[in-house]
C-alpha cells in the first residue's frame, strides 16, 4: 500500500485521482492528505471522497505528519515546480499534472533537484494512453510511412471548452504560461512521442483577436453582468450546486472567480496560435492552436519517406457523434489503407482510466514508452515556452540554449 497526498484542491485532483483513488484503488493506494490554501475547497473533495482523509493548510505540516510515498501535484500551473521540487526534497515521487512547468527557469530547477534528491518526477500526459494516438505510434513505429520528414498538426478548441480558458485563472500569462504552455503541451508531447525526435528549434506567431478586450460590452464576470441576456457567451451556474460549493462558497478565502469575463481586460494569453519546430532528426512540425472554433478536435498529417498519414478526433460538433476514428495511410503508387480505432469510454478518450492503472498499480506493460518522466515533461513544456518567447521577440529560439 502506497501513501499519496494530494497538493491543490482543484476539480482536476477531485475527479481525476481523488474520487478514483477511493473508488477503485483502495487496495494499492491511500491519500493520507489534502493540501490547500483555501480550506472550503480541500474540504469538499475530503466529504465527497472519505471524510477521514486529513486536511492541511501547511504543506510542510503535512509532509512530516503523513510520511507519504509521492506527493500528486495539481495545483495552478505557476506553482508546480515549488511543490515539484519540495516533494524531491522531502524524499517522495512527485507525480504532477501538465505542464510540468511554464519556463525555463523553473524547468532548470526542477532537473537540478532530480539530480541532486535521485528522486523521480512523472508527468501525467494522458493523452497518450488514449487507443487512437496510441494506434498513430504503432503504425509510425512499424514504418508505415517510412522515416518521417514532416508533421502538420492543427488543434482547435470550441467556444464552450476554449471559452473557458479565458474565464478561468489560466487567461494570466503568469499563471499558465498561455495555451501554448497550458494546452498544446498535451499536442507537442503527442508529436514528440510519436517522433522519438528532440526538438531543437521553435519559431512562433501568436495574437489575442477573439477574446480579451475586443467589445464595450464587457462585466467583471458573469455573474453579476448587466449585459448577461445579450452576451453569447454569459453562463448562468446558479443552478449548479457544485459550482456553488467549489467555487462560489470558496470566494471569500481567496477571491477567485469562476466565471470572469472573457472579454476582460485582464486577459493577456493568445487565442490564435501558429508554431514552427525543427527536431534533432531533420523532421519539422508546424502546429496551430485556436480557440474559437464552431467545433472542436485535432487533424494531423505524419509526412515520410514511403508515404503519408491523415489522423483527426472530434470532441465537437457533428462529427462527434461517430462511434470510431479512422486514419488513413497513403502510398506513392495510389494505394489507401484506412485503419478504424473504436472509441472508448472514459474521461480524455479512456486516457485517464489507463494512466491511473499504471499510476496506482503499475501492472500495465508499457512497450511504446507511455509512462513520461521530467524528460518528457522538459521537452514539450519548452517548445511552448520558447514559442511565447519567439511570438514576444520575433525571432527562432533553441531550445538548449535557452536551458543553458
Amino acid at each position: 500500500m502506497k501513501k499519496y497526498v494530494m497538493v491543490g484542491a482543484s476539480n482536476r485532483c477531485l475527479g481525476m485521482y481523488a474520487k478514483p483513488m477511493v473508488e477503485e484503488f483502495a487496495d494499492v493506494a491511500k491519500i493520507a492528505g489534502i493540501f490547500d490554501v483555501n480550506r472550503t475547497r480541500a474540504d469538499y473533495i475530503r466529504r465527497n471522497t472519505d471524510p477521514g482523509i486529513p486536511v492541511y493548510d501547511s504543506f510542510e505540516t503535512m509532509m512530516e505528519e503523513a510520511q507519504p510515498d509521492a506527493a500528486i501535484i495539481t495545483t495552478v500551473d505557476r506553482f508546480h515546480h515549488e511543490y515539484i521540487i519540495k516533494t524531491l526534497e522531502y524524499g517522495c515521487e512527485a507525480i504532477t499534472e501538465k505542464p510540468m512547468t511554464i519556463d525555463e527557469e523553473k524547468c532548470r530547477a526542477i532537473l537540478d533537484a532530480e539530480r541532486r534528491t535521485g528522486k523521480k518526477v512523472i508527468v501525467t500526459f494522458n493523452y497518450r494512453f488514449t487507443p487512437y494516438v496510441t494506434k498513430v505510434k504503432e503504425l509510425l513505429r512499424r514504418g508505415t510511412v517510412g522515416k518521417v520528414l514532416s508533421v502538420d498538426f492543427e488543434y482547435f478548441l470550441d467556444t464552450s471548452h476554449g471559452a473557458d480558458y479565458f474565464r478561468r485563472w489560466h487567461r494570466r500569462m503568469e499563471n499558465s504560461g498561455g495555451l501554448l504552455v497550458h494546452k498544446s503541451t498535451h499536442h507537442f508531447d503527442l508529436v514528440n512521442w510519436w517522433l522519438e525526435e528532440e526538438p531543437e528549434e521553435v519559431y512562433a506567431n501568436g495574437s489575442l483577436r477573439f477574446y480579451g478586450p475586443t467589445r464595450k460590452e464587457r462585466g467583471e464576470r458573469c455573474s453579476t453582468c448587466r449585459y448577461g441576456k445579450t452576451c453569447e457567451f454569459f453562463t448562468d451556474y446558479s443552478n449548479n450546486p457544485f459550482m456553488k460549493e467549489f467555487y462560489f462558497d470558496a470566494e471569500v478565502e481567496d477571491g477567485y472567480h469562476r466565471d470572469g469575463c472573457v472579454f476582460d481586460e485582464e486577459i493577456d494569453i493568445y487565442d490564435s496560435m501558429s508554431v514552427a519546430v525543427k527536431y534533432s532528426g531533420g523532421a519539422l512540425l508546424t502546429y496551430s492552436l485556436i480557440a474559437y472554433s464552431p467545433y472542436e478536435g485535432w487533424k494531423a498529417s505524419i509526412n515520410g519517406t514511403e508515404g503519408r498519414m491523415e489522423a483527426a478526433e472530434f470532441h465537437s460538433g457533428p462529427r462527434a457523434a461517430e462511434t470510431s476514428y479512422r486514419m488513413q495511410i497513403f502510398d506513392r503508387q495510389g494505394n489507401v489503407v484506412t485503419h478504424e480505432v473504436m472509441k472508448s469510454s472514459g474521461m480524455h478518450g479512456g486516457g485517464d482510466g489507463r494512466i491511473r492503472e499504471m499510476l496506482f498499480r503499475g501492472n500495465v506493460s508499457d512497450p511504446l514508452g507511455h509512462f513520461a518522466g521530467s524528460h518528457d515533461g522538459l521537452k514539450s513544456a519548452m517548445i511552448g515556452i520558447c514559442a511565447n518567447r519567439s511570438i514576444r521577440e520575433g525571432i527562432p529560439f533553441n531550445i538548449k540554449q535557452m536551458l543553458k
